[in-house]
């Protein structure tokens, strides 16, 4: 089973000691000094005052950082950690440190992590990113409970965010996933999820550990497979989450197309699925909702603007090959607003969006010339939405992001008449 998954001889030689866990933890990493110390403590402490019976396993699946990530969990001692006990753990909290084999990316961590879990025996799995500098002991609680006490198969979080981080989640994931599947998962890659033993088995089953799914877009992956095979799914509010944000215009297009390759595979693959789905319903939230203050985001909606209307310079005889007359003619019209009025209709998005699935599943032309070329007319929603929200709370935001949601949902029959 599981053919192809490769353990260093130390960390075989820990598994066999160890023999069983209740709860596994795992942390991926590269070149996180600055924070997983932190990280590590906030889980441990959470195992502790939470689960005080239970026999956990902290997993740092490396990357082969070079600035001393390693070495800051193995410093992590119990001995820093006793006073902020509420109760002290029957078993101990152990650690594992291990360097990931296969193609490079947070997917090859995951899968390590995975394995040993399953090897294990956990009856629930923890992973969260290693950059977190807003993570409690309560997350622990959180996205473990549900699992081990509810008979929930997959946590997802649902984070408090200022409105104009996680674009590429706001604008294309979240509203695709509910249009596709038919479940208000509102973070569906948000990074920090709890599984079940069961769910472990048939993520490690899966046959996409050698393909691009290892390098990038295992988030979206995780999720979609969790939804596809009926599994039981529920999520977890953990407050903020602050991390080091990006601004859209400078670092996201790159996260945009390797987030959209796994979204739009997934779509041709999970076609029958999601074909037959013409609602979304709510899912379960666990913990309570609070305010919470939230670090302000840089946005250069000048740069966002401008890379757009290069764009249209650039890339019109691609946009004309994938895109309809309609929505050409609607992209020539919003390029003669100027970055302070700058409006990109939600319709007009939504049929973007959904004529680059069309033309990904019918390999109009090469797939990542296809999904590349679709970073200015994201950036272009994004400066508009901007625009649109720019005096609007937190709870407004929601709002209008419900709108959009509803737009790729009564849209939907266009997609499907499409596809063929």
């Amino acid at each position: 089973m599981f053919k192809g998954v490769s353990l260093e001889p130390e960390t075989r030689k820990k598994i066999d000691r160890i023999g069983r866990v209740d709860v596994l933890v795992g942390i991926p990493s590269f070149n996180n000094v600055r924070t997983i110390a932190h990280v590590v403590r906030a889980i441990s402490t959470g195992l502790a005052k939470y689960f005080p019976q239970a026999k956990a396993l902290v997993v740092n699946s490396d990357g082969g950082s070079s600035d001393g990530t390693r070495e800051a969990v193995l410093s992590v001692q119990a001995e820093d950690m006793e006073t902020m006990l509420v109760a002290h753990p029957v078993y101990p909290v152990h650690k594992i440190v291990t360097p990931y084999h296969g193609l490079p990316g947070k997917g090859s961590a995951f899968r390590t992590i995975f394995k040993i879990a399953d090897e294990l025996e956990a009856k629930a799995c923890l992973v969260v990113d290693a950059d977190l500098r807003s993570i409690t002991p309560e997350w622990v609680q959180l996205l473990v409970m549900p699992v081990l006490n509810k008979g929930y198969d997959y946590v997802c979080p649902l984070y408090s965010r200022h409105k104009y981080d996680g674009t590429i989640t706001n604008s294309i994931i979240y509203p695709m996933t509910r249009a596709l599947y038919g479940m208000k998962i509102r973070q569906p890659i948000g990074g920090d999820f709890g599984i079940s033993g069961k769910l472990v088995k048939i993520f490690l089953n899966q046959d996409v550990w050698d393909t691009e799914v290892a390098r990038y877009g295992i988030d979206i992956w995780m999720t979609t497979t969790a939804i596809t095979q009926r599994c039981k799914i529920c999520q977890s509010y953990l407050g903020a989450k602050i991390h080091d944000a990006k601004d859209p215009a400078t670092h996201l297009s790159t996260m945009l197309y390797q987030v959209l390759c796994s979204l739009f595979g997934l779509m041709v693959q999970n076609h029958n699925f999601w074909a037959n789905i013409n609602s979304s319903q709510e899912v379960p939230v666990f913990g309570f909702r609070y305010e919470v203050g939230l670090e302000p985001v840089f946005v250069d909606l000048a740069r966002m603007v401008a890379n757009f209307k290069q764009g249209l310079s650039d890339l019109l005889p691609i946009w004309e090959k994938v895109l309809s007359a309609r929505t050409m003619q609607g992209l020539l019209a919003v390029n003669n607003f100027q970055p302070e009025e700058f409006s990109f209709p939600a319709e007009l998005w939504v049929q973007v969006v959904y004529d680059f699935a069309l033309a990904y599943h019918r390999c109009v032309i090469n797939q990542e010339h296809l999904i590349k070329s679709l970073t200015p007319l994201y950036l272009a929603r994004t400066a508009a939405f901007m625009n649109e929200t720019a005096n609007s709370s937190a709870s407004e935001v929601e709002q209008r992001m419900e709108t959009v949601c509803q737009q790729f949902e009564a849209l939907k029959g266009y997609l499907l008449s499409s596809w063929g």
